[in-house]
């Protein structure tokens, strides 16, 4: 197995994503140190970006073997379709939408407006179009909500009319054309859209849902390769894994040292830079998902911070950072303030995420267990 449930937990899968939401916390230490320059800036910007490109693969590789697997052992029909569409639910929803309340509760205290806010209800704040500013962070989720439904809608709908014999090369085939689809997505951007620059960028296109969801199957398509050739998958783990670091030294060194800018590059950002970071993060997944088990020191806290990762997600900027700027002033000039402040952040984060995910999160995925 390489799900992440209790009992059934793969340790690499676990310090991936304790790595990716690390990552996003250390991303929005840019609004700590506001003076912050050179390359500790942009080590925190592209810390927080890669470590949500991280859960979109992971979270596509794991939710593609749970379908993949319900749509193998029978007749895949709309009632199946929904019932992996419930479990989703309730492990995503209760979360997201306390967490919602909260900020639009937070956003009145602070005076912060809220436009177009019945957007967030829907998932529709980013959808084909530039993310809004309040509640951020929630842009990800939107993309992970809907490629939970595009998949396995996509399948019974032209399973229905196609009807084929051999359900592992139609699942197969069905992700590729996903894939296909939003990247073309894409290639429309670079056509229809000029970019002025990265923050442009980053709003209108890394963090627009019709442009984003090939992210996500990119990892389902391990998923498949992961259950239909393991050996291949186990056996070529060390490969796939300087492959992958490969491709990040292309993407994170050589463009910058080549000068590779959105300005003078546009095709290579709009088009191809993102698919390339999740097919470096795929590579990755092989080695990650072989180490099943840890009995280092490390096995705690690893363990500990994957499982209130979406807790963690949800509250460590709107929420925690927020409020904290808002009402503690420090001076980014005395370091004693300044660490003082980030502690207070990274402590304050966990604690209330641990408090989330104990007596709510965790209480809704076991009603799921115990009703479907």
């Amino acid at each position: 197995m390489i799900g992440n449930q209790t009992g059934q937990r793969i340790f690499g899968l676990d310090l991936m994503r304790a790595l990716a939401i690390l990552m996003v916390l250390f991303g929005h230490c840019v609004w700590i140190f506001p003076e912050s320059q050179g390359l500790f800036h942009q080590m925190m910007v592209l810390s927080g970006f890669l470590g949500v490109e991280v859960f979109f693969v992971l979270s596509g590789f794991l939710i593609g073997k749970l379908l993949y697997e319900l749509y193998l052992k029978e007749d895949f029909s709309v009632a199946k379709v929904f019932y992996f569409l419930k479990r989703r639910w309730f492990r995503t929803l209760p979360n997201y939408f306390l967490i919602l309340l909260v900020d639009i509760g937070i956003a009145g205290l602070v005076g912060y407006t809220t436009p177009s806010l019945w957007k967030y209800f829907f998932f529709l704040q980013n959808f084909n179009t530039t993310m809004l500013s309040f509640f951020p962070e929630s842009w990800s989720l939107s993309v992970e909500e809907y490629a939970y439904i595009v998949l396995p809608f996509f399948l019974f709908a032209v399973g229905t009319v196609v009807r084929p014999k051999d359900k592992s090369r139609f699942f197969l085939g069905s992700v590729l054309a996903l894939i296909l689809i939003f990247f073309c997505a894409k290639i429309y951007y670079q056509i229809t859209t000029t970019n002025v620059n990265v923050t442009q960028w980053n709003v209108s296109l890394k963090a627009v849902v019709v442009y984003r969801l090939d992210s996500i199957f990119i990892g389902v398509l391990c998923s498949w390769v992961y259950c239909n050739f393991k050996s291949f998958w186990q056996n070529n783990k060390l490969i796939f894994f300087v492959l992958g670091l490969c491709i990040f030294v292309f993407q994170f060194i050589a463009i910058g040292y080549f000068r590779l800018l959105i300005e003078t590059h546009p095709l290579l950002w709009n088009v191809f830079y993102l698919p390339l970071v999740s097919l470096a993060v795929a590579c990755f997944l092989p080695f990650l998902s072989d180490w099943e088990t840890e009995m280092s020191f490390l096995k705690q806290p690893v363990v500990f911070i994957s499982i209130v990762s979406y807790s963690v997600y949800l509250l460590h900027y709107s929420v925690v950072l927020q409020l904290l700027k808002h009402y503690i002033h420090y001076d980014p000039a005395q370091p004693l303030q300044l660490y003082g402040f980030v502690l207070a952040y990274v402590s304050i984060t966990f604690f209330l995420s641990y408090l989330l995910y104990r007596f709510y999160e965790k209480p809704m995925m076991d009603l799921r267990d115990k009703n479907w």
